[in-house]
């Protein structure tokens, strides 16, 4: 799997907009558990509607470009 250098909205694992393949791919993770751990962690906190931190991210993360990625 290839790793993104700086945090951008994949455009390898892109299911809405491709935030939290980003944060997967930048963390090393999966980004199914990406995925599930948010949604677990937006039910749980009632302070922070995850809705609103995942339009905030699209908004201002970058889509990834092909540069963006580390080469092995």
């Amino acid at each position: 799997m290839a790793k993104l250098m700086k945090l951008h909205r994949s455009t390898n694992h892109r299911m809405i907009a491709g935030v939290m393949g980003g944060i997967a791919e930048y963390l090393g993770w999966s980004p199914n558990m990406t995925r599930l751990l948010f949604v677990i962690v937006s039910t749980v906190s009632v302070a922070v509607p995850g809705i609103l931190i995942y339009l905030v991210l699209w908004m201002i993360m970058p889509n990834a470009t092909p540069n963006s990625y580390e080469r092995f």
